[in-house]
């Protein structure tokens, strides 16, 4: 009886639909009168998100290295430090996996006393529905972080 049961428990569970992930990945790049060290030095802090996003941010968890844990919005949105080099960092938001959302903020030179800022986002859109919600969503993202980059560059640029 037991095996039956189980037999179709797991006959009905295979037979419900599986939501289908809908990546969703980009990325904006600006250019920097600045060497990437100074750019870095300026803009790439895991917590100096709160001077060119306009957020609050504080770490809960590590010391800037892979595994920190940052709190933004007063604690609203928790992201979790995943990768990191000289001058690029990757995070997740690990409490929201619904989207899988990822994010790179990177600085690369480009030529003598220049850089380019770089900002890569990787996320499941598929919970927003429907075509409309997910265009409104990426310009959301891209007219927010375009914002963002404009800040960086003038924070990396100023003497």
């Amino acid at each position: 009886m037991k095996r039956i049961l189980a037999g179709a428990l797991f006959m009905s569970l295979a037979a419900l639909p599986a939501m289908a992930a809908d990546y969703a990945s980009f990325s904006l790049t600006t250019t920097v009168n600045a060497s990437a060290e100074k750019t870095w030095s300026r803009i790439g802090d895991y917590c100096a998100i709160k001077d060119w996003l306009g957020t609050t941010c504080s770490i809960s968890t590590g010391s800037g290295d892979v595994g920190t844990i940052r709190l933004l919005n007063n604690g609203a949105v928790t992201e979790m430090m995943v990768a990191k080099t000289p001058f690029s960092y990757t995070y997740m938001q690990p409490l929201d996996p619904a989207n899988l959302y990822h994010g790179t903020l990177q600085v690369q030179p480009d030529g003598a006393g220049h850089s380019k800022i770089v900002y890569t986002f990787l996320y499941d859109q598929e919970p927003l529905g429907t075509d409309e919600a997910k265009a409104a969503g990426r310009k959301q993202r891209t007219d927010r972080f375009n914002t963002a980059l404009a800040k960086m560059k003038s924070m990396a640029e100023s003497p």
